[in-house]
């Protein structure tokens, strides 16, 4: 079992529920040994999220453990639930660990998430802590794909951001956007780096859609709580990535003083722990000559 106590339960708009666990020093779920839940996930802070109307529910991932899952579900029955369509923001392991808790109803996630999990099946199953079993989707689609949790509109819309299978979830009536990994808070953590220009032009396209509120599945619990990041989220993680692609960073300077421009302006804040996710990301794009 994995320990579920530090999950923290917001609700940054009204029917819209945060599950939050993680950025509690000194804490580890699962092991002593470096493993992808507790240096990863955990480390950083993680929420999935849950979109409510009436008996229907939209959950937005599915954490990073079966426990956490079931928590998700039994708050969300709580509250009248009956009927659950999980939809994916991509195929990373801190995502898709709680699959099988929803496996009753629709799983829907982009046609390269259900590839990515088709091809990595037995590396999620046998990492530490295993994802088993691996529930895949039941549902695919390529641009976007409208849904509905009660009378509220919900749209899921790909961007390759982050990864190539990238999807958010847009509320229209809210103006609010759910970010899964396009973003995050400090920075955003670069896992194909040889596709960042990629990333960076689908950061404009992000920008562009009408939101005004942005709730990442990494970010800090006190701002998700208040109702999110203004759009200056996506600003400060398309510049980080321009200014490293443009080659500033590589002098050692610690990722506080990088952006520290951002900082000050309130678009982002400072979480200690992104100052290995900035280095490795240094790494990572000189790694693929960019």
């Amino acid at each position: 079992m994995t320990d579920t106590r530090t999950l923290r339960i917001l609700e940054p708009a009204p029917g819209v529920f945060a599950y939050y666990d993680g950025r509690v020093a000194g804490v580890r779920l699962h092991s002593p040994a470096d493993n992808w839940l507790d240096d990863g996930a955990y480390a950083l802070g993680i929420a999935s999220y849950a979109i409510v109307g009436g008996n229907e529910a939209v959950v937005f991932d599915s954490h990073i453990s079966l426990d956490h899952a079931r928590r998700v579900r039994s708050h969300l029955e709580g509250l009248g639930v009956s009927r659950f369509t999980l939809v994916l923001s991509h195929a990373h392991d801190d995502h898709v660990a709680g699959n099988a808790v929803f496996a009753d109803g629709p799983i829907v996630a982009h046609r390269l998430t259900r590839e990515a999990l088709l091809a990595n099946r037995d590396k999620l199953e046998s990492a530490d802590p295993p994802i088993k079993p691996l529930v895949l989707p039941t549902d695919i689609f390529d641009d976007g794909l409208t849904l509905a949790a009660g009378g509220r509109t919900v749209e899921a819309l790909h961007f390759a951001i982050h990864s190539a299978d990238g999807v958010v979830l847009r509320l229209p009536d809210a103006g609010l956007l759910l970010a899964g990994d396009v973003v995050e808070d400090t920075v955003t953590y670069i896992s194909e780096p040889e596709h960042t220009p990629t990333h960076i032009a689908e950061l404009s396209r992000l920008a562009a859609l009408p939101v005004r509120r942005i709730l990442p599945a990494h970010g800090d619990p006190q701002r998700i709580a208040a109702g999110g990041y203004d759009v200056g989220l996506i600003d400060a993680n398309r510049d980080y990535l321009r200014r490293l692609v443009a080659g500033e960073g590589r002098d050692g300077a610690p990722l506080a003083a990088f952006v520290a421009a951002d900082i000050a302006a309130g678009r982002i804040g400072y979480f200690a722990p992104y100052e290995a996710v900035h280095q490795a990301n240094i790494k990572a794009l000189a790694a693929v000559g960019l």
